[in-house]
């Protein structure tokens, strides 16, 4: 199987094909502005030193400051965070941010560590990588294995480091610490205002039956809005497995349990609910599939055993290329990751803007904002994709691409 970043690089290839751009543009995004690697030792709660591998790209930033989360994870490695920054260049274009692509990881298992090692390691990051980041080069913020605390510790460390409180250089942040209001779910809520937005078009009707794989942050918040809405949330996964409830399972009580560590499927067993496996849930006979897992989880050998007519990517890179191919020859629609998880790096530039103006806006503001751009950049995707001809997914890149390539261009005219 290909990797997420060969995965990223066709699609722009594709897209390329549909714009008028310079050679160059494409040549220089296939490889990344900037890549650092450092070695994080930090000092154990038994006295003993460890370390850790950690990675910062910065893709480029023709169009701004880059921007992009910090992961940790135990799979982490610099071919992955290449491929997510070169997606966050994607999809900050898309939403037509000011800001270019980055990402970070540190090869670590967080749940192994304490709360003081994990604080020692996310001072150790900043102080390796204080010299790429800043408000106005480099915008990090939290991504898989990381939170908001993690992001109050970064930040207390490089102002620190500078001599001089900068909120400014991470969102993410808590509330009290300079955050935005309505970033614990702006990914889902952006994904949720296209849905709605565009539900004629998607053929959505009231009530819709949806399967949400993956119950982290994301798949959470969409099942609760989506339910709150009045559609039927009938199966949800986490890693330990996942359950299906033809009448509609209860999210409140599904979020209960991963509040108190537990997997979804310790609700099996009562009424309606049944325990079923992860390759069932893909194939679930609903109206919605969300995809908030992993990367490639959808490929060519179970593409064809979904139903759903409509696919949502809340995660990074959930259908390879060739799985791509066998949905769109069964006309199964999908909103690209790039589009309908990019609420999350729209709320981060809103915490961008505020900190920087010395501003807090209420989380109406907020959400009203967040609502204008998702609707506004959906039209301008979903233009390219009728007058082109060309799927949600490739009209996305296609526009990101034209945004790019035109920043690139600008700087080479006379």
């Amino acid at each position: 199987m290909a990797s997420l970043f060969d995965n990223t690089v066709k699609r722009l290839i594709e897209a390329a094909e549909y714009v008028d751009l310079d050679p160059g543009v494409l040549e220089k995004l296939k490889l990344a502005l900037e890549m650092t690697q450092a070695r994080l030792s930090i000092r154990m709660d038994d006295g003993s030193i460890k370390s850790f591998l950690a990675w910062r790209c910065r893709h480029d930033d023709s169009r701004g400051p880059t921007k992009g989360g910090i992961r940790f994870h135990p799979d982490v490695n610099a071919d992955e965070v290449t491929a997510l920054a070169l997606m966050m260049t994607s999809k900050c274009a898309v939403m037509n941010l000011p800001f270019g692509g980055a990402k970070g990881g540190v090869k670590v298992e967080p749940r192994s560590l304490s709360n003081t090692e994990l604080e020692r390691l996310a001072r150790a990051y900043i102080r390796a990588f204080a010299h790429i980041i800043g408000p106005t080069r480099d915008v990090p913020a939290p991504d898989v294995g990381t939170n908001e605390t993690t992001m109050a510790w970064m930040m207390d460390e490089y102002s620190t480091i500078v001599g001089k409180k900068t909120p400014e250089v991470i969102t993410g942040k808590p509330v009290a610490l300079g955050g935005s209001l309505g970033r614990d779910d702006a990914t889902a809520r952006g994904a949720y205002y296209i849905t709605r937005y565009k539900a004629d078009a998607l053929g959505l009707k009231h009530g819709a039956r949806v399967a949400i794989q993956g119950f982290g942050n994301a798949g959470q918040h969409m099942a609760q809005l989506l339910a709150d809405d009045g559609n039927l949330i009938v199966s949800v996964s986490d890693s330990k497995g996942a359950v299906h409830a033809p009448a509609g399972l209860d999210v409140s009580e599904l979020r209960a349990a991963k509040r108190h560590g537990e997997s979804v499927t310790s609700v099996a067993g009562s009424a309606g609910v049944s325990e079923i496996s992860g390759d069932e849930l893909l194939a679930s006979d609903c109206d919605v599939l969300v995809l908030a897992a992993v990367e490639n989880t959808v490929h060519k050998g179970n593409a064809g055993s979904i139903k759903a007519p409509l696919i949502i990517e809340l995660a990074n890179g959930p259908i390879t290329p060739e799985a791509d191919e066998i949905l769109e020859a069964r006309n199964v629609l999908i909103l690209p990751d790039i589009l309908a998880n990019a609420g999350g790096v729209t709320v981060s530039f809103y915490e961008w803007v505020q900190n920087r103006q010395g501003q807090s806006w209420t989380l109406d503001e907020v959400h009203t904002r967040l609502k204008t751009t998702m609707e506004k950049q959906t039209d301008a995707v979903c233009a390219y994709a009728r007058d082109k001809k060309i799927t949600l997914r490739k009209a996305a890149y296609v526009l990101a691409l034209a945004r790019i390539a035109a920043a690139m261009e600008a700087l080479l005219k006379d």
